[in-house]
């Protein structure tokens, strides 16, 4: 019996992720993965013109989810410092599908400003502005510092909650390291991200170092 038409481009999706994720997307041939996905080269062509199409499809499908996650994880009802540590939790519970695909977008991004710039783009259509607003949301309610411009929010935010969760998730198993599990981990980056990493008088040495 032969297959509906509308299973075709889910197979070659599909196909083209396992294919990007050993060889590289540069390195896959779209013969292979037409033939890996029992099509043809033609239907490969006619869903996805070029070989960053069908990347993108790739990961869309994932984005899909985690935006849909995210946008549910950054809602009003409850105040900003908690809704982060919903984000952070989020990113700690990525499945092994979608944290192979942010493995892969991390690696591609790498070897094309032309991606990096299309994945930006659909970045800033999709997460970004929501996760601004919501610390926009922070600097007016006083949770977060209202003299960090912010791009620096943004940043500082990615950089100490989402990149830590994602390096556990790919080191945990080959580096066993203490404190790197479940609810307490994802506590502890909030904490780090509002409150910082210095110790209690920190500050005031510092001053009283600014002044002498």
């Amino acid at each position: 019996m032969a297959r509906p038409r509308s299973d075709i481009e889910p197979r070659i999706v599909h196909a083209a992720r396992r294919r990007f994720l050993e060889e590289g997307v540069d390195g896959a041939s779209l013969r292979t993965i037409a033939r890996d996905a029992k099509t043809s080269i033609g239907m490969v062509y006619y869903y996805f013109p070029t070989k960053d199409d069908l990347f993108f499809a790739v990961v869309e499908e994932v984005y899909q989810g985690i935006l849909q996650d995210l946008l549910r994880a950054l809602a009003h009802d409850v105040p900003v410092k908690e809704r982060i540590r919903r984000v952070y939790e989020r990113i700690g519970k990525l499945s092994k599908l979608e944290l192979a695909a942010v493995q892969l977008i991390a690696r591609e991004v790498l070897v094309s400003s032309k991606r990096l710039d299309r994945l930006l783009a659909r970045f800033q259509k999709g997460h970004v502005p929501v996760v601004l607003q919501t610390l926009m949301e922070g600097v007016e309610d006083g949770t977060i510092d209202a003299r960090l411009p912010p791009a620096v929010l943004f940043l500082c935010t990615v950089a100490v909650g989402a990149m830590p969760q994602l390096a556990r998730r790919v080191i945990s198993k080959r580096l066993p390291l203490p404190g790197l599990l479940g609810d307490a981990f994802t506590d502890q980056l909030v904490d780090v991200l509002f409150n910082g990493i210095g110790g209690r008088g920190t500050a005031a040495k510092v001053g009283r170092a600014a002044q002498s």
